[in-house]
């Protein structure tokens, strides 16, 4: 900061100077430094002779001519009452007070332009100078403050000043300050505010101005839009150059910019005429092209003649589709050309099938010309399909390229689609050439394979040499078989062979059958080789199969490998195949040796066990010592059994184990069952071990289950893992079987322990859940902390259900718990129409106060469902839960301002009483943006003291709802929304 030092101390000097002029007569020149001094080098004392120094007199400074001990500080000679300071400018009474020494801002030209050095000066302290006296002070225009200067300004300079605390601001004074002249103030274009909005409303920082928090709250705005955008007061835009000319339109010439700007007062976007104003007319003032958020008229053939207004032939604002021509009364009679002639509107496409005189109506519908509905049936078709169906008029499609050539067949040249393709218009497929037209030459001209819709000459050897037509071989057009060689005529005495020799046609194979003299007619048929007629009929068979059956002509079988030696047997050494096979020639089973030879000896040559068809001698202990040949104990070749001891006398008496001992015949095994003295006749027949006839009877069982049925006794089952063990339970522990199964000796099912013994105790043992017919502990959160007995809460062994649950701690029963067991499975759970609830924070206990029953001592507590909304309770569902619906006649909601969404809790603040309600608007803006006239219309009825009027009970025209320009508020000018009217 640049200080100003008051010119006192100038006055005195140049008095000092006019009394030396006036006293001495010399002129100042001789005040300088002359004569023998001149040539001295002062700088040699430590004390330059610069600027003013220079010219002063040496006796001013070295007084009585005493040079040594002259002071070098500025003070000694310049400050008040010092020894050497007469006649010097000294330092005046109101010089800022300061411990710096003169030269920290003097120089030695003058001591004016003094530059002070605000070094040590103690912060808070600049009102001791800047006073107005000592130096410069607060201007009269200075902001009203008590801060020090250095809290805003620096020492360099006054400006810019920054840093002002505004915490001692009063909030709406900052005016007082900010009014353009104490301090910055509000622009020329800063919107208009009136008298009732202070700076800080929306300047909300005190450091800058920007950014703001106006949010058109601040100042009213209803209907006012354009005092601020008129595009004066930027930021604040204006109306852009392409808006809409609305002022040309008689019904919005006086509209404010909310008027259609409906969404608020952050953006423009959405803005809605036709929603707002109904508009009739003048529609081409906006719609004429040069705004773009008016559509314009459409530069197309339908509106290029079209010099009427819009109206003319739009009837609905919501949409341009609705202006469609009414085709609904159009008929066959209507001439659909007349518009639709690519021009006015879209016409017949270049494509289009030729039609004649039919009408666009025959086969297009008036909401679109797809579908169609096209049925061949709109013009003559028949004999005319190549009209259309030449390929260029898709989607008619045309001949395929590879399409028969039935143009160079003179019996089909002039024929038409509709001569071969005869299953109706929907399909080309099935078509049938031969079926329509009797065609008897050319055939190649299509069969030539280059068609795929016609078989072409087979590549096979047969056809290989024929150079004629087709017509020369195949003598009907039905089926290409019927070319074949006509057989029917042959007979036995044609000669196959002629022509069936393996060159001409399929000849005999090297394999096959011997056949002698007889001819292939013998045996083949005339369709095919296979299947055949043979059946031994054909040729001698008799004692001759062996000439056939050698395994050289298959499928003609030889003898297998494992056929019995039947040429080892002197009988039977030299016969043939049908001495035994005598079932007939379809099948070699059922051949019998011995009904057609009597052989009395050499058994073992075919009885060796080698041959699967001749049963040998068994490996058992009975037949393990014979050495002897099969007939030496078998006496007939009919039956092997015929050599058994005959059984058919013995009984009871009989001694039976005298044979089967084991050794001499099958004896009892180590698992049979203990028999005690029954004899094996007691359970066995004398025609086989089983079955037996043990019934449990032969030997005493009561109390002996346990000697048979210990699992080393099979087929006599032990108990199985799975039992339960009834043999660590005191009162059962020397139970037999037939203790608890009384269900007879055939099944061990239905056995009964509780019924049969009476326990009290340990009955974890058994219902463990590891046994099955034991119900274990359930797997459940009833169960869950259970540790005790079962007894400890079922008194009964009839039933599990027979107990009585204690609701106590000791049974983990605490606040909040129910649900744990009282979940629809373990126990009773929350029916479907109970009223819904928030999981995990409502509690059945949080209302059902009682533990014996659950309608008693409930009350409904609406402190566990304040996160749920009042209607999915209390919207009629739950009616006969307890839950009250809304009245029929209660004010209809939905017509307030997302009055869908609002919930029963916005009005009525108490879960006590309905009664205890205040009217939620849900800032409702009415005529549109919710609906005053719903409920405060006369003639409603709804629930409640609102007051209520006609709509029309002080304009009779132009009123739409309560609450509407020139009205009642919000949008109008009256009253104080949702509480005053007037």
């Amino acid at each position: 900061m640049t200080t100003r030092i008051r010119p006192t101390f100038t006055l005195w000097r140049w008095i000092l100077v006019l009394i030396l002029l006036s006293t001495s007569g010399v002129a100042m020149p001789a005040l300088a430094q002359t004569g023998a001094t001149s040539s001295f080098d002062h700088l040699a004392t430590g004390f330059p002779l610069q600027d003013a120094h220079a010219r002063a007199r040496c006796e001013s400074c070295h007084q009585g001519g005493v040079l040594r001990g002259t002071p070098r500080d500025c003070a000694s000679c310049h400050a008040p009452g010092r020894r050497l300071s007469a006649g010097n400018t000294v330092m005046p009474p109101t010089h800022l007070p300061t411990q710096q020494t003169c030269d920290s801002c003097h120089g030695t030209s003058t001591f004016s332009g003094a530059r002070f050095r605000h070094i040590g000066v103690v912060p808070g302290t600049c009102q001791t100078c800047h006073n107005g006296v000592i130096t410069e002070g607060k201007t009269a225009q200075h902001i009203p403050t008590t801060a020090s200067c250095d809290s805003c300004h620096r020492s360099n300079a006054w400006l810019p000043a920054r840093g002002f605390d505004h915490a001692g601001v009063v909030p709406g004074t900052c005016q007082t300050c900010h009014n353009g002249s104490r301090a910055t103030g509000k622009n020329a274009q800063h919107i208009p505010t009136g008298t009732a909005s202070s700076c800080d409303s929306c300047h909300g920082s005190t450091s800058r101005w920007t950014p703001t928090r106006f949010d058109h709250t601040q100042t009213l705005v209803s209907g006012q839009c354009a005092s601020c955008h008129n595009g004066a007061f930027p930021p604040a835009d204006g109306k852009p150059g392409n808006h809409v000319p609305y002022t040309a339109v008689p019904v919005t010439a006086a509209a404010n910019c909310d008027g259609c700007h409906k969404n608020g007062t952050t953006s423009w976007t959405g803005a809605r005429v036709h929603a707002n104003y109904s508009i009739g007319n003048s529609c081409a003032s906006c719609h004429s092209g040069a705004y773009p958020d008016a559509v314009g008229k459409p530069t197309d053939a339908l509106h290029a003649g079209v010099t009427g207004n819009c109206e003319s032939c739009h009837k609905s604002t919501s949409n341009w589709g609705s202006a469609r021509v009414d085709h609904s009364t159009f008929n066959a009679a209507t001439n659909c050309a007349s518009c639709h002639n690519g021009s006015a509107a879209t016409g017949k496409p270049g494509t289009h099938i030729p039609t004649g005189a039919a009408s666009c109506y025959s086969c297009h519908g008036t909401t679109g010309w797809t579908p169609t509905t096209w049925n061949h049936t709109q013009v003559p078709v028949t004999a005319q399909c190549a009209s259309c169906h030449n390929g260029a008029f898709p989607p008619a499609d045309g001949k395929p390229a590879t399409h028969v050539p039935y143009t160079a067949v003179p019996v089909t040249a002039a024929a038409n689609c509709d001569g071969c393709h005869k299953n109706g218009t929907t399909s080309w497929t099935g078509a049938r050439v031969h079926a329509n037209y009797s065609i008897g030459n050319s055939c190649a001209s299509c069969h030539s394979g280059a068609y795929p819709d016609a078989v072409g000459k087979p590549t096979d050897a047969l056809h290989a040499g024929v150079t004629g037509n087709c017509e020369s071989c195949h003598k009907s057009t039905s089926n290409w078989s019927s070319a074949r060689v006509d057989h029917s005529t042959f007979n036995a005495a044609t000669n196959c062979a002629s022509c069936h020799n393996g060159s001409a046609a399929t000849g005999k194979p090297g394999t096959h059958i011997p056949t002698g003299a007889a001819s292939c007619y013998s045996c083949h048929g005339t369709t095919g080789w296979t299947p055949t007629t043979w059946n031994h009929t054909q040729v001698p068979v008799t004692a001759q199969c062996a000439s056939c059956h050698n395994g050289a002509f298959p499928p003609a079988d030889g003898k297998p490998a494992t056929h019995v030696p039947y040429t080892a047997v002197p009988v039977t050494a030299a016969a043939n195949c049908d001495g035994c096979h005598k079932n007939g020639t379809t099948s070699w089973t059922g051949a019998r040796v011995h009904a057609n030879y009597s052989i009395g000896n050499s058994c073992a040559s075919c009885h060796s066990g080698a041959y699967p068809d001749a049963v040998g001698k068994p490996t058992d202990a009975l037949h393990a010592g014979v050495t002897g040949n099969c007939e030496s104990c078998h006496k007939s070749t009919s039956n092997w059994s015929s050599v058994r001891v005959d059984h058919s006398t013995f009984n009871a008496a009989t001694n039976c184990a005298s044979c089967h001992n084991g050794s001499a015949a099958t004896g009892k095994p180590g698992t049979h069952i203990p028999t005690g003295a029954a004899s094996c006749y007691s359970c066995h027949g004398t025609t086989g071990w089983t079955p037996t006839t043990w019934n449990h009877t032969q030997v005493p069982v009561t109390a002996q289950c346990a000697s048979c049925h210990s699992g080393a006794f099979p087929p006599a089952d032990g108990k199985p893992a799975t039992h339960v063990p009834y043999t660590a339970v005191p009162v059962t522990a020397a139970a037999n079987c037939d203790g608890c199964h009384k269900n007879g000796t055939t099944s061990w099912t239905g056995a009964r322990v509780h019924a049969n013994y009476s326990i009290g105790n340990s009955c974890a043992t058994c219902h463990s859940g590891a046994y099955p017919d034991a119900t274990g502990k359930p797997n459940n959160a009833l169960h869950a902390t259970v540790t005790g007995n079962c007894e400890s809460c079922h008194k009964s062994t009839s039933s599990w259900s027979n107990v009585n649950f204690a609701h106590s701690p000791a049974n983990a029963v605490g606040t909040g718990t129910c649900d744990t067991c009282h979940n629809g499975s373990t126990a009773t759970g929350k029916p479907a129409n109970h009223i819904p609830v928030p999981v995990g924070t409502a509690r059945c206990d949080s209302c059902h106060r009682s533990q014996t029953s659950w309608t008693a001592s409930v009350t409904m507590n609406h402190g566990v469902v304040t996160t749920a909304s009042c209607k999915s309770c209390h919207g009629g569902a739950f009616a006969g839960a307890g839950a009250t619906a809304k009245p029929s006649n209660h004010i209809p909601e939905v017509q307030l301002l997302a009055g869908a969404s609002m919930d029963c809790k916005a009005c009525h603040t108490s879960t006590t009483s309905w009664g205890g309600m205040r009217m939620n608007h849900n800032n409702s803006q009415g005529n549109g943006a919710g609906w005053c006239k719903a409920c405060h219309d006369r003639s409603t009825a709804w629930l409640g003291d609102m007051e209520k009027k006609s709509l029309t009970h002080e304009r009779s025209t132009g009123v739409t709802d309560c609450s509407q320009s020139g009205c009642h508020r919000p949008l109008g000018r009256e009253g104080t929304p949702y509480s005053r009217w007037e």
